[in-house]
């Protein structure tokens, strides 16, 4: 499943080596969890049951699922003693692996009364002890053994962060008086004179995890592959470019469409991104986690389909790029955009990088790398069984935590799928 960054310590320096891994994972692991917590902030009870369509899960779902994976996959097969804190939450808040057992229905994920928000948080705070204990405790073979599950656990519960997010404000969405999430933090307005591409001579590029540093097992093996020049966009497709292609009839228009992007606008009465709210005159307001604004068209659009990125980039007369032309320009620069730890929970188009404000669609299905082996067991089950049927999308969002992503990064969604903050970055040939 796993590179794994934690090498086995020698006979020699085993236990000092240990300890010291210990206490910075024991410090990482408090600083996710709390981030976590400090997401519901502000929630009610309420806003925290409620699940608005089967892609969306409840907050006190996302907040007792994590936990469970930790109980699942560390304390209990590495402490020995351990007593699961309820033996029905196996059922309740398992996600989707078979290996361990059934699970309830995921849409129906908001049925759940019981546990309560509040007892979700004794059950976070009863693992976090353990977890904590263990950390402090566990003799340097066990740990070596373990340490690269929990770093597994920690990155799936940044994952579940931006999910908690996105499914929050799309249940706020569905309130009529359309509440805010929370204020969000002063942004500057996007820096002007940074349009244009960066050009690429293509040829045989090498893409994927190259070993050194966390990464997940999608992201692997590491191969070769060739790409003719290109052009990547220096930034993403503002609200102000895609209103345009709404007035210039985009919705309206099959040759723009993929088929099957086609029937969905159809059958489901898209018009605009997700979000958008049309207001008189042919203007938009936007619903935001920060409440309903009049919409912005200097800023980056986000919330469309794979489909509709696909029918604006050939109105252009450009095109998406494919993921290996995304991770070979992103290679070797630094990781820094607007993402979730500075607070302003949509995208502000500052600056011109190339990760974070919204998730960029790619041209790519996602497929398995060359030589790519699903590990064995449970955890196996993380990412090579979704290997059907979605796009990969690269470089994070404004919900992504800080630190979370890189250049080999592999996000997928289904190409209809609209709540997260997708957005659009073109390509062109050379």
């Amino acid at each position: 499943m796993l590179q794994s960054t934690v090498p086995r310590p020698s006979q020699d320096s085993a236990e000092g080596s240990a300890r010291s891994d210990r206490a910075l994972l024991a410090e990482r692991y408090a600083a996710v969890r709390n981030t976590s917590m400090a997401l519901t902030v502000g929630l009610a009870p309420e806003d925290q049951v409620i699940q608005t369509m089967p892609d969306v899960s409840p907050t006190k779902w996302h907040l007792a699922h994590t936990t469970w994976f930790l109980e699942t996959f560390l304390l209990t097969p590495f402490a020995p003693g351990y007593e699961v804190f309820d033996p029905s939450f196996g059922y309740l808040f398992n996600s989707y692996y078979e290996a361990i057992g059934e699970r309830h229905p995921r849409p129906a994920r908001g049925l759940l009364s019981r546990p309560t928000v509040g007892e979700v948080g004794r059950y976070r705070a009863a693992v976090d002890e353990a977890m904590q204990a263990w950390l402090g405790g566990v003799d340097a073979p066990r740990f070596a053994a373990a340490a690269p599950i929990l770093e597994i656990g920690l990155h799936h519960e940044q994952q579940h962060q931006e999910l908690l997010l996105t499914d929050i404000k799309h249940v706020l969405a569905q309130n009529p008086v359309m509440p805010a999430y929370r204020a969000a933090a002063p942004a500057k307005r996007p820096q002007l004179g940074l349009d244009g591409w960066w050009d690429h001579e293509g040829g045989l590029v090498e893409i994927g995890h190259a070993g050194a540093g966390f990464a997940f097992d999608n992201e692997s093996p590491r191969h070769r592959q060739y790409l003719p020049p290109f052009r990547l966009a220096r930034r993403l497709v503002t609200a102000g470019q895609y209103l345009d292609f709404i007035r210039d009839g985009g919705y309206r228009r099959p040759e723009l469409w993929l088929s099957d992007g086609w029937a969905a606008i159809k059958e489901r009465g898209w018009a605009a991104p997700l979000y958008w709210i049309e207001t008189e005159g042919g203007a938009y307001d936007l619903l935001t986690l920060n409440g309903r604004r009049p919409l912005d068209p200097s800023e980056p659009v986000v919330h469309v389909s794979f489909y509709e990125a696909e029918a604006f980039a050939n109105w252009t007369g450009f095109r998406l790029p494919m993921e290996a032309e995304w991770e070979v320009v992103a290679a070797g620069r630094q990781v820094a955009g607007n993402f979730l730890d500075a607070g302003h929970y949509h995208p502000t188009g500052e600056g011109g990088h190339l990760y974070g404000d919204a998730w960029v669609w790619t041209r790519s299905a996602y497929q398995p790398y060359p030589g790519y082996r699903a590990a064995e067991g449970a955890l196996g089950e993380y990412n090579g069984k979704f290997m059907s049927g979605q796009m990969v999308l690269r470089g994070g969002s404004c919900a992504t935590p800080d630190g979370h992503v890189r250049a080999t990064y592999r996000n997928f969604f289904p190409p209809d799928a609209r709540w997260q903050f997708s957005g659009i970055r073109l390509a062109a040939d050379v």
